[in-house]
């Protein structure tokens, strides 16, 4: 009985030792790696985002959501286009986490939206580069797409008829270009020709001498001519200057405070890091 008992003792004491020891190598041992590397704010982001909105803002909120996915490979941002005006609707019902819109809001768009200027833009007024034209006043602009100025003849150019082409009703570069040149509750001539977005005003103007459109700084090359709007170069810096009226916002719209995800995403595009993206073409609105 009695050995029984010392066994038995023995046995408890060892336990004892046993978790001392281990406790107290615990102690001592490193942490354990994580399976990856920790981001330098020790935040590790994933989820998703989806866009929707403007054409012209479009290819803009592509470069940036690819930048951003490339630092935080668990994000995914998925971008469409449809227009400034889907962009807010989508952007108020929340179908969207994130409208696009390439012009200011109405007064009645801007109930339960929240504006993030991320941009600004310039809308050029181009023309085919044979064209001998190098400048229009706005009067000139406006008489253009009204319809009262029909040939290139009244405006100093060769004796040819205009062709106008004009964007898509919703577009913001159509609402941004009436507002800004014809003014409101005037419309562009029903013989002005409709293309769909800032890709197809381009292609158009340059397969036609004798055109004339509009389109965003973001999308100038050299297969079309932007010409001087009142004596002034359509460009950057006269932009950022006023002396370029033709200028517009970019807009990121969202129903509430952006959280999360969103948060981080529109941090970083208003970001040096992200304004250098936006200065690619277009006007940043925060300065390093």
């Amino acid at each position: 009985m009695m050995v029984q008992r010392m066994r038995w003792w023995l046995v408890v004491a060892l336990g004892f030792l046993l978790t001392l020891g281990l406790v107290a190598c615990g102690a001592n041992d490193p942490p354990t790696a994580p399976d990856s590397e920790t981001p330098k704010d020790g935040v590790r982001l994933s989820g998703s985002i989806q866009i929707a909105g403007s054409t012209s803002v479009q290819p803009l909120a592509e470069e940036l959501a690819q930048a951003f996915m490339t630092n935080n490979p668990g994000v995914t941002i998925n971008v469409a286009g449809g227009g400034s005006g889907a962009g807010i609707t989508a952007a108020q019902n929340g179908t969207a986490d994130i409208g696009m819109s390439s012009r200011e809001l109405k007064d009645e768009e801007k109930e339960n939206l929240m504006e993030h200027r991320i941009a600004l833009d310039g809308i050029a007024v181009v023309i085919h580069p044979d064209n001998p034209v190098t400048e229009l006043t706005v009067d000139q602009i406006k008489a253009i797409f009204t319809g009262k100025i029909t040939n290139w003849q009244e405006v100093g150019g060769s004796n040819a008829p205009i062709t106008i082409f004009r964007r898509e009703d919703g577009s913001g570069t159509l609402g941004a270009f009436v507002e800004l040149t014809l003014g409101k509750d005037v419309s562009i001539t029903d013989k002005a020709l409709q293309q769909n977005s800032n890709g197809a005003m381009r292609t158009a103007i340059a397969g036609e001498p004798n055109a004339i459109g509009f389109i965003s700084f973001g999308y100038l090359n050299n297969t079309i001519k932007p010409i001087k709007v009142d004596g002034v170069e359509a460009n950057a810096n006269n932009i950022k200057n006023g002396s370029y009226k033709l200028a517009r916002p970019f807009l990121f719209l969202t129903s509430k405070e952006p959280q999360g995800v969103v948060k981080a995403f529109i941090d970083f595009v208003l970001s040096p890091e992200g304004q250098k993206i936006v200065a690619v073409g277009y006007i940043p609105v925060t300065e390093e």
